[in-house]
This record gives C-alpha cells, sequence and structure tokens, in this order.
C-alpha cells in the first residue's frame, strides 16, 4: 500500500498526482482572491473611487482574451508549462503592486495580472480531465475545485486579517509567496500531453478556428450567464458587508466558500450519476434565491443566509458545468474547449463587474436593485436549461 501511495495510483480517481493539482490550486486561488476584499478601499486611497467596477473587469479582460492562447499552447506545449506560466505572472504582479502609486498604474497592473487566470486554470482543467477515467470526470472536477473554492474563501479572509494588522505591502507579498508556492508544488510534476510540441513563437498565431470549440457552446452560454453574478459579487459585497456592520470584509466569502465545499464533492459525483443538465437545473434554481435574498438582505442574518444558499449554487454549478464541457469536448482539442468555458466565465465575471460598478456609483441603495436584475439573468439561464432538458 506504501508503495502505491507514493506512485500515486492508489485510487484511479483520488491519487497523489491529483492531490498535489488541487493544493497548487488552492495556493493559486488564495495568491490573487486575498487582495479582492482590500482593493475597493486601496484604489479609493489613490484617489480612483469611481473606478472600482475595473478592479474585476479589467483582471477578466486579459483572463478573457488570453484563453485562445493558453488553450492552443495546452493542447501543443503541454499542460505544465502552461500552469506553471500562469503561477508566474501571479508571483511577478503581486510584487509589484508596492511599487505602483498612480490609478493608471494600478489599473495596468490589474490588467497584467488576469494573464495568471487565464492560462492556468485552463491548463489544470485539461491536467485533470487526462489523469482521470473518462467515468468519474465529474467527482475528480468537483475535488479540484472544491480545493480553488476553498482558496477562494482562504484568500479573501487572510487578506483583510494581514491589512487590518499589518500593511497593503505586506498583503501584496503574502500574495506573491502564496503564488510562488502554488509553483513549487507542480513543477515536477509528470507531462500528461503526448505528443507535445516545443514552444515556438509561431504557436501564438491564432487562427479564428483557435478561439472557440463550437461543440461546448451551450455549456459556456449557461457559464457566461451564471458567473456575471459572480462578478456582482466581488465589486459589490465588500461594501455591502461594511454597510451591515461586518468587520471582516471577507466573511461572505467565508461563508460562500464553506457552503460550497459542503456540496461540492457530492455534486460531482452526483453529476456523474444523475446527469450533468439535472444538477446544472437545481444549481441555477438556488442561484436565483440566493440572489434574491442577498437583495433583500437588511440584517447580518439574511446576508449570512444568502451566502451559504450562493455558496451551495455555486458548489452545484461550478464541477457540473466544468464536466459538461469537458463531456462535449474532443480529445485532441481539450484544452480549446476548457478554454473556451472560461473566455465565457470570464466574460461574466467581467460585464457583472462592469455594470454594477457603473450602477452602484457608491449608493449604497443601489446594491439591491443589482441583485434583482442578476437574478433575472440566472432565471434566463435556468430556462434554456429546461429547454435543453425537455430536448
Amino acid at each position: 500500500m506504501k508503495k502505491l501511495i507514493m506512485s500515486g495510483n492508489t485510487h484511479p480517481v483520488y491519487n497523489l498526482k491529483l492531490g498535489l493539482v488541487c493544493f497548487s490550486s488552492l495556493l493559486f486561488s488564495a495568491s490573487y482572491n486575498m487582495l479582492i476584499p482590500e482593493l475597493p478601499a486601496y484604489l479609493t486611497s489613490l484617489g480612483g473611487a469611481k473606478y472600482i467596477g475595473f478592479i474585476i473587469s479589467l483582471f477578466t479582460l486579459t483572463a478573457g482574451l488570453s484563453r485562445p492562447f493558453s488553450g492552443k499552447l495546452t493542447d501543443t506545449i503541454g499542460r505544465l508549462p502552461i500552469m506553471i506560466f500562469g503561477t508566474i505572472v501571479c508571483v511577478i504582479c503581486g510584487m509589484l503592486y508596492p511599487m505602483v502609486h498612480t490609478i493608471f498604474g494600478f489599473l495596468l497592473l490589474r490588467l497584467l495580472h488576469g494573464f495568471s487566470t487565464g492560462f492556468k486554470p485552463t491548463a489544470t482543467s485539461a491536467y485533470v480531465a487526462d489523469i482521470t477515467p473518462t467515468q468519474s470526470w465529474g467527482a475528480a472536477i468537483g475535488m479540484q475545485s472544491l480545493f480553488y473554492s476553498t482558496g477562494m474563501a482562504v484568500g479573501p479572509a487572510l487578506g483583510s486579517f494581514i491589512k487590518m494588522n499589518y500593511s497593503y505591502n505586506v498583503l501584496f507579498y503574502a500574495s506573491s509567496v502564496c503564488a510562488f508556492l502554488s509553483m513549487l508544488v507542480i513543477l515536477n510534476m509528470k507531462e500528461t500531453l503526448q505528443p507535445k510540441q516545443k514552444f515556438k513563437w509561431s504557436l501564438l498565431r491564432i487562427n479564428r478556428s483557435d478561439v472557440i470549440a463550437l461543440e461546448v457552446l451551450p455549456a459556456a452560454l449557461v457559464v457566461l450567464l451564471v458567473y456575471v453574478s459572480f462578478g456582482v459579487i466581488l465589486t459589490l459585497i465588500p461594501d455591502w458587508t461594511a454597510h451591515l456592520g461586518i468587520g471582516n470584509k471577507g466573511m461572505f466569502f467565508i461563508v460562500f466558500t464553506v457552503s460550497s465545499l459542503l456540496v461540492r464533492f457530492v455534486a460531482g459525483k452526483a453529476s456523474d450519476y444523475y446527469g450533468r443538465k439535472i444538477l446544472i437545473i437545481i444549481g441555477l434554481l438556488v442561484l436565483v434565491a440566493s440572489m434574491l435574498l442577498l437583495g433583500l438582505a437588511t440584517s447580518v442574518m439574511l446576508f449570512i443566509t444568502g451566502a451559504v444558499l450562493y455558496g451551495i449554487a455555486m458548489g452545484v454549478l461550478s464541477p457540473s458545468l466544468n464536466a459538461w464541457t469537458i463531456d462535449m469536448s474532443l480529445k485532441h482539442a481539450r484544452g480549446k474547449a476548457v478554454a473556451t468555458m472560461y473566455i465565457a466565465l470570464e466574460a461574466g465575471i467581467g460585464l457583472g463587474a462592469l455594470f454594477s460598478g457603473w450602477y452602484y456609483q457608491s449608493r449604497i441603495d443601489n446594491i439591491p436593485e443589482v441583485m434583482y436584475a442578476v437574478s433575472i439573468i440566472a432565471f434566463t439561464a435556468l430556462l434554456y436549461m429546461l429547454l435543453k432538458h425537455r430536448k
């Protein structure tokens, strides 16, 4: 048994390889998410309060634009080089934030920082699919997304703690260190893409056929509509949290992720057994309810309940949508399929952040209206899935 553990082959799904990828995902996610709760106040201190909506939207813009490149490179030079490149971008950006003291410089750095999530998650999903039996993709992706989401909870809470007790600069350097550790975890892992090519500059030439995997467009459309909510959450929840008198701006993310963790592992397995579409419909129903409740939240209890429901919704939707995407993908173009899904994800987050930042304008009374609008968008995705399920 000991020998099997060291070889990473103890279980067809849960093995050492998957464990290392999951742990790297946790650290990577924590590295950039620990900045989220404090960046609106930091940008305001630079005199850029009216640009708060750009904190997330610029980040997601480059993440989305880089997906065709990361997808193509993942399918040609390998999964590991792309994962490592994404973490290196996070390391460098974390070190640069303390050196930037202008609004323009800050927004430019957010633009560059987005390349990190444009590369690493794309290659990570393809790598997980490579090392997992087809019939267990839902369970494996559910496990990997569980760790990624843990980083989304630990990161903001840790980031707010560091800022409250130390300084912005310590927070930025901690983000960089976290990303560096994420890279170390996967540095000596074995490449799964065979055969692979050596990198050459001509691979960066993107054709129309390299951008979108048409076969996964149904999943991509639902992903786009779902993640508009996340762009809104990232942009408005810190101020909504403070308005309700909660000191740690990462509290929502802690509650949302803990509830998400409780269902992700089960949801991944359930999607393998009952089917992706049923789980996605259930997740969308809960998402609509959570956004309505967050809009109605006039007390901490309602706010926390909304966070719990949002976590359950995303805990069901994330692994199910990821697995549905891979189900529809072509084996030789798995990286492109995953990249297509992430393009939709980044577009949804970016649109949600832009819309909410534009409409909010630092007026607390506008936040509920944004939440209600997002619930309508989620309901549209629900109607689409119900039609797909009937067919």
